[in-house]
Protein backbone atom coordinates (compact mmCIF):
# COMPACT_ATOMS: atom_id res chain seq x y z
CA UNK A 1 0.00 0.00 0.00
CA UNK A 2 1.33 2.97 -1.45
CA UNK A 3 1.21 5.91 1.52
CA UNK A 4 3.31 8.40 0.62
CA UNK A 5 4.22 10.17 -2.99
CA UNK A 6 7.30 12.01 -3.56
CA UNK A 7 7.77 14.26 -6.40
CA UNK A 8 10.62 15.85 -8.28
CA UNK A 9 10.18 19.83 -9.03
CA UNK A 10 11.54 20.65 -12.26
CA UNK A 11 9.96 19.98 -15.08
CA UNK A 12 7.81 17.37 -13.11
CA UNK A 13 5.36 19.65 -11.30
CA UNK A 14 7.25 23.25 -12.30
CA UNK A 15 7.17 23.66 -16.00
CA UNK A 16 11.47 24.47 -15.58
CA UNK A 17 12.22 24.48 -19.17
CA UNK A 18 8.89 26.89 -20.37
CA UNK A 19 9.99 29.09 -17.61
CA UNK A 20 13.55 28.86 -18.68
CA UNK A 21 13.19 29.00 -22.57
CA UNK A 22 11.00 32.65 -22.38
CA UNK A 23 13.25 34.10 -19.70
CA UNK A 24 16.83 33.79 -21.23
CA UNK A 25 14.37 34.76 -24.82
CA UNK A 26 13.77 37.92 -23.34
CA UNK A 27 17.01 38.78 -21.77
CA UNK A 28 18.95 37.60 -24.32
CA UNK A 29 17.04 39.89 -27.05
CA UNK A 30 17.22 42.94 -24.14
CA UNK A 31 21.33 42.31 -24.08
CA UNK A 32 22.14 41.89 -27.63
CA UNK A 33 19.11 43.68 -29.52
CA UNK A 34 19.00 42.17 -33.09
CA UNK A 35 19.35 38.92 -32.32
CA UNK A 36 17.32 35.98 -33.18
CA UNK A 37 16.72 34.56 -29.33
CA UNK A 38 14.71 31.80 -30.39
CA UNK A 39 18.01 30.56 -32.45
CA UNK A 40 19.56 30.56 -29.49
CA UNK A 41 17.34 28.80 -26.86
CA UNK A 42 18.67 25.16 -27.03
CA UNK A 43 22.23 26.21 -26.57
CA UNK A 44 21.37 27.40 -23.23
CA UNK A 45 19.40 24.35 -22.51
CA UNK A 46 22.31 22.43 -22.89
CA UNK A 47 24.86 24.48 -20.90
CA UNK A 48 22.38 24.24 -18.01
CA UNK A 49 22.66 20.56 -18.34
CA UNK A 50 26.30 20.72 -18.85
CA UNK A 51 27.59 23.13 -16.05
CA UNK A 52 24.60 22.54 -13.48
CA UNK A 53 26.02 18.75 -13.77
CA UNK A 54 29.45 19.85 -12.57
CA UNK A 55 28.39 21.59 -9.64
CA UNK A 56 26.22 17.99 -9.03
CA UNK A 57 28.94 16.33 -8.80
CA UNK A 58 30.90 18.86 -7.07
CA UNK A 59 32.91 20.35 -9.91
CA UNK A 60 31.85 23.99 -9.38
CA UNK A 61 30.32 25.70 -6.66
CA UNK A 62 26.53 26.72 -7.01
CA UNK A 63 27.71 30.68 -8.10
CA UNK A 64 30.43 29.22 -10.44
CA UNK A 65 28.01 27.34 -12.71
CA UNK A 66 25.98 30.25 -12.72
CA UNK A 67 28.83 32.52 -13.82
CA UNK A 68 30.48 29.32 -16.20
CA UNK A 69 26.82 29.34 -18.26
CA UNK A 70 26.48 33.32 -18.83
CA UNK A 71 30.65 33.43 -19.92
CA UNK A 72 30.02 30.12 -22.16
CA UNK A 73 26.60 31.43 -23.81
CA UNK A 74 27.46 35.11 -24.17
CA UNK A 75 30.95 34.15 -25.74
CA UNK A 76 29.35 33.29 -28.66
CA UNK A 77 28.48 36.89 -28.91
CA UNK A 78 31.68 38.22 -28.25
CA UNK A 79 30.75 39.66 -25.01
CA UNK A 80 33.33 38.73 -21.88
CA UNK A 81 33.00 39.02 -18.46
CA UNK A 82 36.48 39.99 -16.51
CA UNK A 83 34.84 40.06 -13.02
CA UNK A 84 33.11 37.26 -11.38
CA UNK A 85 30.04 39.81 -10.63
CA UNK A 86 29.37 41.11 -14.23
CA UNK A 87 28.57 37.60 -14.93
CA UNK A 88 26.71 37.24 -11.56
CA UNK A 89 24.87 40.41 -12.69
CA UNK A 90 23.93 39.24 -16.05
CA UNK A 91 22.41 36.00 -14.61
CA UNK A 92 20.82 37.68 -11.62
CA UNK A 93 18.84 39.68 -14.35
CA UNK A 94 17.66 36.55 -16.55
CA UNK A 95 16.80 35.43 -13.34
CA UNK A 96 13.56 38.37 -13.15
CA UNK A 97 12.43 36.72 -16.45
CA UNK A 98 12.98 33.12 -15.20
CA UNK A 99 10.50 34.31 -12.44
CA UNK A 100 7.92 36.10 -14.58
CA UNK A 101 8.03 32.95 -16.66
CA UNK A 102 6.90 30.43 -13.31
CA UNK A 103 3.62 28.74 -14.02
CA UNK A 104 2.74 24.82 -12.85
CA UNK A 105 1.92 22.01 -15.59
CA UNK A 106 -2.04 22.10 -15.70
CA UNK A 107 -2.26 18.74 -14.32
CA UNK A 108 -0.06 19.14 -11.42
CA UNK A 109 -2.73 20.70 -8.77
CA UNK A 110 -5.31 18.21 -9.47
CA UNK A 111 -2.84 15.62 -9.26
CA UNK A 112 -1.75 16.51 -5.46
CA UNK A 113 -5.13 17.32 -4.47
CA UNK A 114 -6.21 13.96 -6.01
CA UNK A 115 -3.51 11.97 -3.88
CA UNK A 116 -4.22 14.03 -0.90
CA UNK A 117 -8.06 13.26 -1.08
CA UNK A 118 -6.84 9.40 -1.20
CA UNK A 119 -5.51 9.87 2.06
CA UNK A 120 -1.76 10.39 0.53
CA UNK A 121 1.06 12.04 1.86
CA UNK A 122 3.36 14.03 -0.03
CA UNK A 123 6.78 15.12 -0.57
CA UNK A 124 9.18 16.59 -2.77
CA UNK A 125 12.91 15.68 -3.87
CA UNK A 126 14.81 17.76 -5.55
CA UNK A 127 18.14 19.05 -6.87
CA UNK A 128 18.64 22.39 -6.19
CA UNK A 129 18.80 24.52 -3.06
CA UNK A 130 16.41 25.81 -0.86
CA UNK A 131 17.05 29.45 -1.40
CA UNK A 132 16.27 28.64 -4.97
CA UNK A 133 13.18 26.18 -4.96
CA UNK A 134 11.18 27.54 -1.69
CA UNK A 135 10.03 30.89 -3.54
CA UNK A 136 8.82 28.15 -6.35
CA UNK A 137 6.55 26.26 -3.82
CA UNK A 138 5.45 29.77 -2.14
CA UNK A 139 4.53 31.59 -5.28
CA UNK A 140 2.60 28.22 -6.86
CA UNK A 141 0.68 27.37 -4.34
CA UNK A 142 2.69 24.10 -3.60
CA UNK A 143 4.00 25.05 -0.39
CA UNK A 144 0.56 24.42 1.50
CA UNK A 145 0.28 20.73 -0.31
CA UNK A 146 3.58 19.41 0.66
CA UNK A 147 4.07 17.96 3.56
CA UNK A 148 8.28 18.04 3.61
CA UNK A 149 10.77 19.01 0.62
CA UNK A 150 14.11 17.12 0.52
CA UNK A 151 16.73 19.39 -1.54
CA UNK A 152 20.38 18.17 -2.17
CA UNK A 153 21.61 21.22 -1.45
CA UNK A 154 20.30 20.93 2.16
CA UNK A 155 21.08 17.00 2.76
CA UNK A 156 24.78 17.27 1.01
CA UNK A 157 24.08 14.56 -1.84
CA UNK A 158 22.32 14.76 -5.15
CA UNK A 159 19.58 12.49 -6.84
CA UNK A 160 20.00 9.80 -7.74
CA UNK A 161 22.04 9.07 -5.10
CA UNK A 162 20.41 6.15 -3.01
CA UNK A 163 20.73 7.99 0.05
CA UNK A 164 18.93 10.76 -0.53
CA UNK A 165 15.68 8.79 -1.25
CA UNK A 166 16.02 7.02 2.34
CA UNK A 167 16.64 10.10 3.88
CA UNK A 168 13.30 11.36 2.33
CA UNK A 169 11.56 7.57 3.64
CA UNK A 170 12.92 8.19 6.79
CA UNK A 171 11.65 11.67 7.23
CA UNK A 172 7.91 10.61 5.93
CA UNK A 173 8.62 7.44 8.53
CA UNK A 174 7.60 5.10 5.92
CA UNK A 175 9.68 2.04 4.33
CA UNK A 176 10.57 2.22 0.75
CA UNK A 177 8.26 0.18 -0.60
CA UNK A 178 5.30 2.41 1.15
CA UNK A 179 6.49 5.29 -1.44
CA UNK A 180 6.68 6.32 -4.73
CA UNK A 181 8.77 8.89 -6.70
CA UNK A 182 7.65 10.34 -9.64
CA UNK A 183 10.55 12.26 -11.99
CA UNK A 184 10.87 13.65 -15.31
CA UNK A 185 14.51 11.60 -15.68
CA UNK A 186 14.35 8.19 -16.33
CA UNK A 187 17.87 7.22 -14.44
CA UNK A 188 18.31 10.41 -12.26
CA UNK A 189 14.88 10.19 -10.65
CA UNK A 190 12.87 6.56 -11.19
CA UNK A 191 15.38 4.33 -11.76
CA UNK A 192 17.09 5.90 -8.54
CA UNK A 193 14.21 5.31 -6.37
CA UNK A 194 13.64 2.01 -7.83
CA UNK A 195 16.99 1.08 -6.44
CA UNK A 196 16.71 1.50 -3.05
CA UNK A 197 12.86 -0.20 -2.99
CA UNK A 198 10.77 2.90 -3.59
CA UNK A 199 8.17 2.02 -6.85
CA UNK A 200 9.86 4.67 -9.76
CA UNK A 201 7.26 6.45 -11.86
CA UNK A 202 8.96 8.10 -15.41
CA UNK A 203 7.02 11.30 -16.23
CA UNK A 204 7.61 11.01 -20.06
CA UNK A 205 5.54 14.21 -20.97
CA UNK A 206 6.81 14.35 -24.97
CA UNK A 207 6.71 10.93 -25.35
CA UNK A 208 10.32 10.80 -26.12
CA UNK A 209 11.01 7.41 -24.95
CA UNK A 210 13.62 5.25 -27.01
CA UNK A 211 13.14 1.50 -27.41
CA UNK A 212 16.59 1.42 -25.42
CA UNK A 213 14.82 3.53 -22.52
CA UNK A 214 11.32 1.08 -22.61
CA UNK A 215 13.73 -1.81 -21.76
CA UNK A 216 15.72 0.12 -19.01
CA UNK A 217 12.62 1.03 -17.56
CA UNK A 218 11.05 -2.12 -17.79
CA UNK A 219 14.24 -4.27 -16.37
CA UNK A 220 14.46 -1.39 -13.80
CA UNK A 221 10.78 -2.20 -12.55
CA UNK A 222 9.94 1.42 -13.33
CA UNK A 223 6.27 2.58 -14.60
CA UNK A 224 6.34 5.25 -17.37
CA UNK A 225 3.23 7.83 -17.52
CA UNK A 226 2.53 10.29 -20.37
CA UNK A 227 0.77 12.83 -17.78
CA UNK A 228 0.22 12.83 -13.66
CA UNK A 229 -3.42 12.54 -14.00
CA UNK A 230 -1.64 8.70 -14.17
CA UNK A 231 -0.13 8.84 -10.86
CA UNK A 232 -3.23 7.82 -8.87
CA UNK A 233 -3.56 4.03 -11.52
CA UNK A 234 -0.10 3.47 -8.84
CA UNK A 235 -1.42 3.81 -5.83
CA UNK A 236 -3.04 0.25 -3.89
Amino acid sequence: MISVALFDLDDTLFAHRLAVRQGIGTHLGATVPGVDAAAHLDRWDELEELRYHRYLAGELDYLGQRRARVRDFMAAFRVEFAEDRLAETWFETYLVEYVRAWTLFDDAIPCLDLLAGAGVRIGIITNGIPSFQAPKLETLALAERIEHVITSGEFGVAKPHPSIFLHACAVFGVEPHEALYVGDRLHTDAIGASAVGISGVWLDRGGAATSDDLATARASGVRIISTLTEVMSGIA
